[in-house]
This record gives structure tokens, C-alpha cells and sequence, in this order.
């Protein structure tokens, strides 16, 4: 599915992350050490080598709804934003350091010229955050950010499983009218 708010083409998609070639940079659901880790850090780890851990090691420790960019390496991309999301029910206020994430890791691609951007679903795994309630705060966070945006012309919500993406499709249809 695929919406349009201020210049801003917005997708959500089934697939892999690290299988985003035609995007300058994806988002890592990272942990504060950002360590390789389980998940969605673990895969975009793994294929992007050893050399992103030894890229993120003086950048850490980060703090819930901060952001920081690195290099690629092997992955297909141009750089990686990692992104500390919050742990439900333990890092509050939640729903505002989720919407941090995402307008921070937005914010580090306009700055650093990218026009495009995929991003998982940001602390929906074992941070336990509900898909339900993660997805309008996404997708809004990005909505509001977005007439801020020059350069970012593309954001791709890249889902791991088939509800994961209904439910961001109909927060996406739900929200863009």
C-alpha cells in the first residue's frame, strides 16, 4: 500500500529489510549498545559484516528515541540509522519516545541528503510494544515530520509478517484519508 502526504510517498510492504537495495538507508531497531543483538539488529548485522559494530562501538550508548547514522558495509544501502525505541511498559512516556525514533532517524536522513528511507516496525518485537498501538504513532510521527522533509521523498515501512503489515495498512489508509 502506498499513500502520499506532503511530498512524502509512504509505503508499507511485506519483506526483509536488509533486502532494501533502491532505498539510501534503513533504520535499525537497534539496542543501546548497538550490538549485532536479536531480531531486526541481529539480521541487519549479520549481513552487513563486522564492520558495523565496529563503526557503532564510540557511538554508543544511545538513550531511548535517539538516533545515529553509520555506513552501510555490505549491505545495499548507503547507511544504516539505528534507532533505540522504547521498551513498553518501562521507558516512558512511550508513545512520545516512539514517535522520537522515527522524527530523529528522519531527521538524520535530511540532514544527511537521503531520499529515501525504510524503516521496521520500531520496538514491536522484544521490547514488546503492540503492533496496534505502534503503528498510528508511526505512521502520524512521520506524517507530522513530514512537511518538514526536502529531500526524504520516499519512507517504506518494510513489515516482517503479513499482520504486521495489515495492521500498518490500516493505520496508513486510517490516517491519509
Amino acid at each position: 500500500m502506498q499513500a502520499s502526504h506532503h511530498g512524502l510517498t509512504i509505503e508499507a510492504v511485506k519483506g526483509d529489510i536488509t533486502a532494501q537495495p533502491d532505498c539510501d538507508a534503513i533504520v535499525n531497531a537497534a539496542n543501546a549498545q548497538l550490538r549485532t543483538g536479536g531480531g531486526v539488529a541481529g539480521a541487519i548485522h549479520r549481513a552487513a559484516g563486522p564492520e558495523l559494530e565496529r563503526e557503532c562501538v564510540p557511538l554508543a550508548p544511545i538513550r531511548p528515541g535517539q538516533a545515529v547514522i553509520t555506513g552501510a558495509h555490505n549491505l545495499p544501502n548507503r547507511h544504516v540509522i539505528h534507532c533505540l525505541g522504547p521498551v513498553y511498559g518501562r521507558d516512558k512516556p512511550e508513545e512520545q519516545l516512539l514517535r522520537d525514533c522515527y522524527q530523529n532517524a528522519l531527521r538524520l536522513a535530511e540532514e544527511h541528503g537521503l531520499h529515501s528511507v525504510a524503516f521496521p516496525a520500531i520496538s514491536t518485537g522484544v521490547f514488546g510494544y503492540p503492533i496496534e498501538e505502534a503503528a498510528p504513532v508511526a505512521i502520524q510521527s512521520v506524517m507530522d515530520l513530514a512537511p518538514q522533509l526536502s529531500s526524504v521523498q520516499l519512507l517504506r515501512f518494510v513489515l516482517f509478517g503479513q499482520r504486521d503489515l495489515e495492521v500498518h495498512e490500516a493505520a496508513l489508509q486510517r490516517l491519509s484519508g
